[in-house]
């Protein structure tokens, strides 16, 4: 818009409002002690603040204890979602502050040793409904976080739990932590969430396409003729060279990560636009009621990316050494949901002294504790509890 700088000055129609807002599940009072900041700036920087955030520093993003110190965690992966998230929500006359929230929380559900550690947890407590990530997401965020006196949870605004919830779409299968979330504040789970929420989901993805190239490379586990052999990759990496031909190929790959980046925001943006001149959604419930994404990449941009992804998991997240580790990490999740099913005592006190007496509630309540660990924590509880791993040195 002429004349308002770089910055937007104010949301668009179809942008979440913090003046609007569903409100929170308890009400607060002497808020106006906190600063001067609005129900999304809370909401963000109460998810900063959390320890569930903090354990992501310790929680694998790709590579289980990487040997080096320049690799992903989980934390800073989502620190990388959530810098590309708000670009895409300036541009789009989005509320930042919303999207950040929802970038920065979106992967807090993990337990250790990422989706593999995920399998053995769900597995161990199949008896118990199961473990779902997202849906364990919420459970922290309303409940086993407890920071406050008056209530359990961070007491988030409706339309930040409504993202995390909803981000990948409705929530057409709802496991049994989404139906408890959603029975004591009801999240429409059947319709699609706002655009801040659509645009932390892609933003993820952008991010992990690329900077799984950055590590993938780094630990020799893929080659660059083939990364750059694939058509979302090809491209960016001729105009690379071409501006740079004789750089060193660390900078080159540096330089191809931001490139790569670039593309797809704009690629998000332009064609994200052409759907909301389609649909016109005059608010952020017509967004809603849309019944389908807004935001998104171009019909060709989508097709290569699916395919660049296919080209990951046979190359880089299904390498023979990543799955070693995997299935080990797996090894270690299941020993100690067996032990500690097995010998309730063996958990630590408070775990121990606020152990449900009935199932399912006395399972889900070792899965908590389990699903917080940090990898090294899990590690160290298992050399205790049941016997010695497999891992890398770095834990």
């Amino acid at each position: 818009m002429p004349g308002m700088g770089p910055r937007m000055s104010r949301l668009a129609s179809y942008a979440s409002d913090p003046a609007r807002s569903r409100g929170r599940a308890h009400a607060e009072a002497g808020g106006e002690t906190r600063g001067p900041r609005d129900a999304f700036q809370r909401d963000r920087d109460r998810i900063i603040h959390s320890i569930a955030f903090r354990r992501l520093r310790h929680k694998t993003q790709v590579f289980v204890a990487p040997d080096g110190d320049h690799f992903r965690v989980r934390l800073t992966h989502s620190l990388e979602v959530a810098q590309i998230g708000r670009t895409i929500a300036r541009a789009l006359g989005l509320n930042e502050d919303l999207t950040e929230a929802l970038c920065l929380a979106h992967d807090i559900g993990h337990p250790p040793f990422g989706h593999s550690g995920e399998d053995a947890l769900k597995a161990a407590t199949a008896d118990a409904g199961g473990f779902d990530h997202n849906a364990h997401t919420l459970r922290i965020l309303t409940r086993l976080e407890t920071p406050y006196p008056g209530w359990d949870g961070l007491n988030l605004s409706w339309e930040t739990l409504e993202g995390l919830a909803k981000h990948n779409g409705p929530v057409v299968a709802a496991t049994w932590a989404m139906v408890e979330a959603d029975a004591a504040f009801p999240l429409d789970l059947s319709t699609f969430a706002s655009l801040e929420a659509q645009v932390a989901a892609i933003a993820d993805d952008i991010a992990y396409d690329n900077h799984d190239i950055d590590d993938g490379l780094r630990a020799g586990l893929i080659a660059l003729d083939d990364v750059i052999a694939q058509p979302l990759v090809a491209p960016g990496w001729a105009r690379v060279v071409a501006r740079h031909p004789h750089a060193p190929r660390g900078r080159l790959i540096a330089e191809l990560i931001r490139e790569q980046i670039g593309r797809m925001v704009t690629d998000l943006l332009d064609a994200t636009r052409v759907r909301l001149a389609d649909i016109a959604p005059g608010s952020v419930e017509a967004v809603r009621a849309a019944g389908r994404p807004i935001v998104g990449f171009s019909d060709a941009m989508a097709a290569d990316e699916r395919a660049f992804k296919r080209f990951m998991y046979a190359r880089l997240y299904h390498h023979p050494s990543q799955l070693h580790v995997a299935a080990e990490a797996g090894r270690i999740v299941a020993g100690l949901a067996a032990a500690y099913r097995a010998d309730p005592k063996l958990l630590p006190d408070h775990w121990r002294e606020t152990l449900p007496e009935a199932e399912p509630a006395r399972t889900r309540h070792i899965a908590d504790f389990i699903a917080g660990m940090t990898d090294r924590y899990a590690v160290a509880r298992h050399r205790e509890v049941v016997g010695p791993v497999e891992m890398p040195e770095g834990l």
